[in-house]
């Protein structure tokens, strides 16, 4: 029985069966499918990084190309593209997933070990292989070809790298400290390793950068404050240039083939015929907070009509403003394309809702997003419609529906709880306090990044899930070597 639970491959054996079980029950396809697809199968077949424009292959930068290229590799490796290689891409981000798992778990080893150095940290390096190889929510994605998988893993090794770049920063170890090999003396190597894994996240989603912006935040505050200026600055500039340096061929591509200096995808992610609906998405902003509303309204934008009936009574703050609304969608459903006359009238609502309720916009709204990030059931996936209420109807109507519903939002608020839990009990540890503190705020900074956007989809925290479980599995061993009577930092 201890072999079964504290061994690395029964939880690794137990992952594989949840992912491939998902792969094979579940197989998913997202609308930036689509999009993924036709750029690699256009770079494995016509050599270019390009979308189909009016018939012909027209050179873009819609979406950063590491994701892309992981597919392409897929697809000349089996000589299949799209649908007939999604096995293969599937199977391939089952091992990336499990590989996350392992880093993860080497987290929360790390964070036991900074609490205190003589403790055993296996125990926690198991718990938190077997929470990591178990959690649905991460483990559904690789039965989607989307960049969650990836992104995962390299924020992950990222979150590693900057515990221990933050604990040396902050000068709450001895001179000596040294964690399998790393010590203050490679203390250049390690920032530079961790802005390069920060860069290769960046190649998959755009966003990874914050994490360095937090670093550089919280390594001034330690490092100003001893007088280590000089440091802090090369610090910085070893982390942006080693974060730059895989994003260099993408940088140049797009200058030589677009005229342009485009380090990271834009924001606004439009073909060249279509308008972009800046109006349109800043009035979103202004009620959006809700996942089935993107389905509903924003994700129908020049594809599908957009119906009055489906926006919530709270997008509107007077009947004349529905009335508005109600003449531009009519018109735009007799052709559903997106027009600039059509987009400034919704400017301008934007606006008047902004200057009516400013709190509403720019705090109210984004907070709501983040709940619903967090708290979201993470059924997005599944072949459910993720409907609870009323109790009695859903329970009459479709049973399984809503207990597969709540289970999930249990299981979600489970992860939370235990995370939370566990971050607050390292706290009590002196020395893992500056590891605590850079990956909750590379939590809350994300966090907050992603509730200015207009779509709050959960999968977008998906990458913070890796410092959750480490926190949860730490936190429960973290008195290991107190109980034995072991000395460890005072708290």
């Amino acid at each position: 029985m201890k072999r079964i639970f504290f061994g690395f491959l029964p939880p690794l054996l137990a992952g594989a069966c949840l992912r491939l079980f998902f792969v094979l029950r579940f197989p998913a396809t997202a609308g930036d499918t689509v999009i993924y697809n036709e750029l690699a199968s256009n770079w494995v077949k016509l050599g270019q990084y390009a979308m189909a424009i009016d018939g012909k292959p027209t050179p873009v930068d819609i979406r950063m190309p590491g994701y892309p290229a992981f597919l392409a590799v897929v697809y000349a490796l089996t000589g299949r593209t799209g649908e007939s290689a999604r096995l293969a891409v599937m199977l391939a981000q089952v091992v990336v997933d499990l590989s996350t798992c392992l880093v993860i778990a080497w987290l929360a080893a790390l964070l036991v070990s900074l609490s205190n150095p003589r403790s055993n940290s296996k125990p926690a390096f198991i718990t938190a292989l077997w929470l990591a190889a178990l959690c649905p929510f991460t483990a559904n994605y690789v039965a989607v070809p989307l960049t969650e998988v990836w992104a995962t893993l390299f924020t992950a090794l990222a979150y590693v790298f900057l515990a221990l770049l933050a604990t040396q920063a902050s000068g709450k170890v001895a001179p000596d400290f040294r964690y399998r090999g790393f010590t203050q003396k490679n203390y250049g190597k390690l920032a530079a390793l961790c802005g390069f894994i920060v860069g290769l996240g960046t190649l998959f989603r755009p966003e990874a950068p914050l994490l360095l912006v937090t670093a550089f935040v919280l390594l001034g505050y330690w490092m100003l404050r001893r007088g280590e200026a000089r440091r802090w600055f090369l610090t910085c500039v070893v982390m942006s240039l080693a974060c730059g340096l895989p994003l260099l061929p993408w940088i140049i591509r797009n200058a030589v083939t677009l005229g342009e200096f485009q380090p990271l995808a834009p924001k606004d992610t439009m073909l060249p015929s279509e308008v972009d609906p800046k109006g349109f998405l800043a009035w979103e902003r202004t009620w959006l907070y809700r996942m089935r509303d993107c389905y509903l309204v924003s994700w129908k934008l020049n594809e599908e009509e957009i119906h009055l009936d489906d926006i919530p009574s709270w997008a509107f703050d007077t009947p004349e403003e529905k009335e508005r609304v109600a003449m531009v969608l009519e018109r735009y459903n007799d052709e559903t394309t997106w027009t600039a006359q059509e987009d400034a009238v919704f400017a301008q609502l934007a606006k008047e809702r902004t200057a009516r309720y400013p709190l509403r916009t720019y705090l109210w709204m984004p907070l709501l997003r983040g709940v619903r990030m967090w708290f979201t059931p993470r059924i997005e996936l599944l072949p459910v419609s993720g409907h609870v209420f009323p109790l009695a109807y859903m329970r009459e109507e479709d049973p399984v529906d809503q207990g597969i519903t709540i289970l999930f939002f249990l299981v979600n608020v489970l992860y939370l709880a235990l995370g939370i839990w566990g971050a607050s009990r390292l706290w009590r540890f002196q020395r893992a306090r500056a590891a605590i503190a850079i990956l909750v705020a590379g939590i809350v900074v994300r966090t907050a990044f992603l509730t200015s956007l207009e779509t709050p989809e959960p999968r977008y925290v998906l990458e913070c899930f890796p410092a959750l479980i480490a926190f949860a599995a730490s936190g429960l061993w973290a008195r290991n070597g107190e109980a034995r009577g072991t000395p460890h930092s005072p708290p």
